[in-house]
């Protein structure tokens, strides 16, 4: 088993011994245990410490995935991106929030990102982030990809897109790949043409 793997599974056990325990001294075993596995993620990745305790922040209990979703939307063959504040492109979406479904969730952030209002049509997949995306994240990622129907558009920008657009997919700008890859773009263009044939694809 790959050792990012494991050291994930360690800061896990750590925090849902944390959450459980009802002695202190274990409890400081298991904040320690989180503190070393850390560390030696760190040391093991391009990610600090910093960020890994970014990425685990206000996490307790027994651990499971998170989720994040992303609207595929698609008009006159082309597929829409939202511009990141760094200039990469990616397919709006974003964390899933706890009062959301996965549908509703992937309209809202279709709608704050891209400024789209569209209707949820079907799921095309669901992928494990860390099989599918460059560059390792600590947290176990859901991405949840969701096409949908284009009704209107009244795009402005915001904190966290500075432009949306229509993209064909043979003439894709630079991508932020850690959130849409080109390789998942492309399975989402295989689905637009594939239909009501189209599979969905797990993992």
């Amino acid at each position: 088993m790959d050792e990012l793997v494991l050291l994930k599974e360690l800061i896990a056990i750590g925090l849902a011994g944390v959450f459980y325990s009802k002695d202190v001294f274990d409890t400081e075993r298991y904040e320690r245990i989180q503190v070393i596995a850390k560390q030696l993620i760190a040391q093991r990745s391009n990610l600090t410490r910093e960020q890994l305790d970014l990425g685990f922040d206000g996490e307790y209990g027994y651990q499971t995935p998170k989720v994040d979703t992303r609207a595929v939307v698609w008009r006159d063959g082309k597929i829409l991106l939202v511009q990141e504040a760094d200039g990469r492109w990616a397919l709006p979406g974003g964390w899933m929030d706890v009062t959301e479904t996965l549908t509703s969730n992937a309209l809202k952030e279709l709608w704050e990102e891209a400024g789209v209002v569209g209707q949820a049509k079907r799921l095309i997949m669901i992928q494990d982030r860390n099989l599918h995306n460059p560059g390792h994240n600590p947290l176990t990622i859901l991405k949840c990809f969701i096409e949908c129907d284009y009704q209107t558009q009244n795009f402005q920008a915001n904190v966290e897109t500075q432009a949306a657009k229509f993209f064909a997919p043979d003439d894709l700008p630079e991508l932020f790949e850690a959130k849409s890859s080109y390789q998942q773009i492309a399975l989402c263009h295989e689905a637009y043409q594939e239909g009501e044939r189209w599979q969905v694809l797990i993992d």
